[in-house]
């Protein structure tokens, strides 16, 4: 689930990546991990850079408000959104409903 920062106008997001995917998604949750699948290639940054689109797209915040806080080179990673709390961050996936 999010995690609030100190900063309460940001909130941090563990997600698992399967890049290469068919198309792009939310898949779902999966332990304290938000799924999320990519059609990029997980080579020079793309799939990363997919995962901030994906996930900015989906909550309604600009791209810039994305961005990487760890695991530039796994499928573990941890997001930061600026400008949305904890609590926002969980209503706007709960709103999805999974779907991106």
């Amino acid at each position: 689930m999010p995690r609030t920062p100190s900063d309460p106008s940001a909130a941090t997001l563990r997600v698992r990546v399967q890049p290469r995917a068919s198309r792009e998604a939310i898949v779902g949750w999966r332990e304290d991990a938000l799924r999320l699948a990519v059609t990029a290639a997980p080579v020079d940054g793309e799939a990363n850079e997919a995962v901030c689109r994906l996930l900015a797209r989906a909550l309604g915040v600009a791209p810039s408000s994305v961005s990487l806080v760890r695991g530039a080179h796994g499928r573990d990673k941890v997001v930061r959104i600026e400008g949305l709390s904890g609590a926002e961050l969980r209503s706007r996936l709960a709103d999805r409903g999974g779907e991106a």
